[in-house]
């Protein structure tokens, strides 16, 4: 049975198609995250699978060789109709699917599971799916991951949007920068001259009413001569003014950073406990407030606490908590086992987003864009390792002072 579209079909293509993901090519950070779904769900095939308008791709796969197949007979066409995820415990007792030539085909799929990659705007772009050759059924515990895992995908390709814009933004205020003084000698001399030129006759035909031929034709000259000059001006100011703004960049406002950081726990805390990884969340206490971007800033700090997860051994422990430093800090500690053994954070995150936070496709991309948007914030960020402590990881951001108002209202909530 062909699924029908979405209500928001036009939008939600033009959502996937401004990510600019479609036939790139494969990533470390999506391959890790089918791997763990995976294996999670004790499947052979996972895939982080976008729906095109007529057909469906794989950003990533595992335990498949297939990149796409039409529209017409996608599971995940289905699955991207609904709001959560999408079981089939049987594919040859649905209706939908019982035939579908990839159910009907010897060793067809039995099995399938699609979580929703929904934007913040609420479009979905694709699913997490997992699938198998026998029926079966996720427990509670790896329905929760699968969704958690999705959520995962979906920040990642919009945090690469949003970096992208900054990127932009900022070359686009380094143009403007070697502009200025260009611009600073057209302004001081030449449209001055100018300007005063035409100031003086305007000045002299409302005083007197009378037009006089000779100003006006030194005014014509001058405007005519300088209108270049006027353009160059006018388009430098509209830069200036538009520089930072539109629909990719950040929406600061003040949030508080413990309620965000207890958050993007949350999220993470499911894809730990299917790794037997124990979140200590310690993000707690009193308000932070900062000015951020609440939502990209929880993609973020989910992201930094995914690489913690999924870079500790099973079994270990990863400490999350805020406080204030020299300002509004979180802090990540990626604690070594008792045993001996010891997370692989550090390299990860000091090559990946410290030492070199390349714009280029790379094993830890997407560390580099969560430093990129903490670089937006104004955040500093601090790593170390020690044997016996582990991987710390503090980010400390600008403080944001309280208005009477919200300071009465947190001390009323506590």
């Amino acid at each position: 049975m062909k699924a029908p579209l979405p209500d928001n079909e036009i939008e939600r293509l033009a959502a996937l198609y401004s990510l600019d993901i479609l036939d790139s090519p494969p990533e470390k950070d999506f391959d890790d995250i089918v791997a763990l779904a995976a294996g999670v769900c004790e499947v052979p095939v996972a895939m982080v699978s976008l729906v095109d308008a007529d057909r469906q791709w794989a950003k990533s796969s595992t335990g498949s060789a297939l990149t796409e197949t039409s529209r017409e007979v996608s599971f995940c066409a289905h699955a991207i109709l609904g709001r959560d995820l999408l079981v089939v415990p049987d594919a040859r007792e649905d209706a939908r699917f019982a035939d579908n030539p990839a159910v009907t085909a010897a060793d067809g799929i039995r099995f399938y599971a699609g979580a929703p990659l929904l934007t913040t705007d609420g479009f979905a772009l694709g699913t997490l799916c997992v699938l198998d050759t026998v029926s079966r059924r996720l427990d509670n515990e790896q329905q929760q991951a699968l969704r958690a895992l999705a959520r995962q995908v979906t920040a990642q390709l919009e945090l690469r949007r949003y970096s992208f814009a900054l990127a932009n933004t900022t070359a686009r205020l380094q143009e403007l920068e070697r502009r200025k003084d260009d611009l600073a000698g057209l302004v001081g001399g030449e449209l001055r001259s100018s300007l005063r030129l035409m100031s003086a006759y305007l000045d002299r035909l409302g005083d007197t009413g009378f037009h006089d031929a000779e100003m006006a034709d030194l005014v014509g000259r001058a405007t005519a001569a300088h209108v270049r000059g006027f353009r160059e001006l006018i388009g430098h100011l509209t830069s200036m003014a538009e520089a930072g703004l539109g629909g990719d960049s950040l929406h600061m406002k003040q949030c508080d950073l413990t309620r965000v950081t207890q958050r993007a726990v949350e999220a993470v805390r499911p894809i730990a406990a299917s790794k037997h990884i124990w979140i200590l969340n310690q993000a707690g206490g009193p308000s932070l407030p900062i000015i951020a971007d609440p939502v990209r800033l929880e993609q973020v700090l989910t992201h930094l606490l995914f690489a913690a997860v999924k870079y500790t051994p099973e079994g270990g422990r990863v400490r999350v908590g805020t406080e204030m430093e020299s300002g509004p800090t979180v802090r990540l500690d990626d604690m070594d086992l008792p045993d001996g053994l010891r997370p692989d954070l550090f390299p990860h995150l000091y090559y990946g987003a410290i030492a070199n936070p390349a714009d280029v496709p790379g094993p830890d991309r997407g560390l580099a864009v969560a430093k990129r948007i903490l670089d937006a914030h104004h955040a500093t960020v601090a790593l170390s390792d020690r044997p016996g402590d582990g991987t710390s990881l503090h980010v400390v951001f600008p403080y944001a002072e309280m208005t009477p108002s919200e300071m009465i209202r947190d001390l009323a909530v506590a």
